[in-house]
């Protein structure tokens, strides 16, 4: 029974997820809306919902370190 797992396991192949999928996100400057970058490249002009044009870059909540020799 344990080889029949087993061996169902190694049959199965592995997705990984490639690196294209991740998604920058986006907010705007006024009115704190969050968009990805996929949704405004499918609008015709940069822009949200409230008409404001500025956007920022929202960062990861990962906080990279970095030790020191």
């Amino acid at each position: 029974m344990i080889n029949m797992v087993d061996e169902n396991i190694q049959d199965e192949e592995i997705e990984e997820i490639p690196e294209e999928t991740f998604d920058v996100v986006y907010s705007c400057l006024r009115c704190d809306t969050h968009v990805s970058n996929t949704e405004l490249s499918r609008l015709p002009e940069i822009k949200c919902i409230c008409g404001f044009r500025v956007f920022t870059k929202v960062r990861p909540p990962v906080v990279k370190t970095v030790k020191a020799i």
